[in-house]
């Protein structure tokens, strides 16, 4: 459950070309980076590709072989009345005329999609079994907080790319979802509220071994391992005022969460040698690492005065060497970096023609 911040604002950046410092040859840029990136992203991203064109897309992961990208969308002319999982070849297929191929049921919501090692094998989590209707979304509170859901319904399953399930991954109470697959194979990572608050486990690809890996009150999700496997990086709210703490908990009774104040944390696999990476302020999230294993990436607004926007950035795995990435004026967010470092893809309010539009993009990555 990596939910969607959209808004309202048509994003066009004019930039012809870009210097290269080692060669000092002006690099030609393409057109779509000219309409598509600030100046200042072109430090970093070159040949962006934008995927998606209607709807809230968005948890776009690679498979292990990056030729197919698995995400999550809402978009009704697709025929789903809340996120559903979808499939694309993203080098080949056109999106914004054909509707990709459904891996999920259909029925529920569904979060947080990832591809096993076999490259036909998906993770994800759904509220199916629970109801076969999209649960409802929180109205908008009368203390004007700004809240996630947390559906109880929902479990995690493994399933054929063709929308078969194969397994039921989890079978507890209670939530347990944002599923990610280890670089190697073998090892997912979720969160779960089986404890009573929402932590970190982990288990074996088929759901045997499940280990809990944080146990500090508060919401621990949107977890990824390192590229070696040794390591997780996530997102946390942790309370410790005793008013935050009855907050929490009280809008946890609720099966809610209050996203606005989260910061990255990093330990070993196992949950060991915990410490906090970021102290930014706002709502630092969806991090992932960066292919060396020494950097992550992630979407923070610790600088907007309202909220938003939300951007990229990248941050050293000691907590020094703070880099913004993007210069959108609404909403980037969910970077996943290609298993062979090539390229990152992404969500954005950009290029939406002012709409609530949330898409994915692909670029290549240059930033080193």
């Amino acid at each position: 459950m990596r939910y969607i911040s959209v808004f309202l604002i048509l994003l066009v950046f004019g930039c012809g070309a870009q210097k290269t410092e080692e060669t000092n040859v002006v690099e030609p840029r393409s057109k779509q980076d000219s309409l598509l990136l600030h100046p200042e992203e072109m430090k970093y991203l070159k040949n962006i590709k934008q995927l998606t064109f209607g709807g809230n897309n968005a948890e776009a992961y690679w498979s292990f072989d990056d030729k197919h990208l698995v995400f999550q969308s809402d978009y009704a002319e697709w025929g789903v009345g809340c996120d559903q999982m979808f499939i694309t070849d993203w080098r080949n297929d056109d999106l914004k005329n054909n509707k990709p191929q459904m891996v999920s049921t259909g029925l529920g919501r569904t979060t947080c999609s990832y591809f096993l090692a076999d490259n036909k094998t998906i993770v994800y989590g759904s509220t199916h079994l629970g109801d076969k209707n999209c649960p409802a979304v929180p109205e908008r509170r009368e203390d004007g907080k700004y809240v996630w859901p947390i559906y109880p319904d929902y479990d995690i399953f493994t399933a054929d790319l063709d929308g078969n399930i194969i397994d039921q991954l989890t079978t507890n109470e209670g939530y347990d979802a944002e599923a990610t697959v280890s670089p190697q194979g073998d090892k997912i990572v979720f969160t779960s509220m089986r404890t009573g608050d929402l932590e970190l486990f982990t288990m074996n690809v088929d759901g045997s071994d499940v280990k809990q890996i944080t146990n500090e009150l508060g919401y621990d999700g949107g977890a990824f391992f390192s590229p070696d496997g040794s390591k997780l990086i996530f997102r946390s709210s942790r309370p410790k005022t005793d008013e935050d703490i009855k907050v929490y908990q009280d809008l946890l009774k609720e099966g809610l969460v209050m996203p606005t104040d989260m910061e990255l944390y990093i330990c070993n696999a196992d949950g060991s040698d915990l410490r906090k990476l970021t102290d930014l302020g706002q709502a630092n999230w969806a991090p992932f690492f960066h292919p060396s294993g020494e950097k992550i990436i992630f979407a923070s607004n610790h600088t907007a005065t309202r909220g938003f926007p939300f951007n990229l950035y990248m941050i050293n795995i000691d907590g020094t060497g703070l880099t913004r990435i993007t210069r959108d004026e609404t909403f980037d967010a969910f970077p996943v970096f290609s298993n062979d470092g090539k390229h990152i893809v992404f969500s954005s309010n950009r290029n939406n023609g002012g709409g609530r539009d949330t898409n994915l993009f692909v670029a290549e990555w240059i930033g080193g």
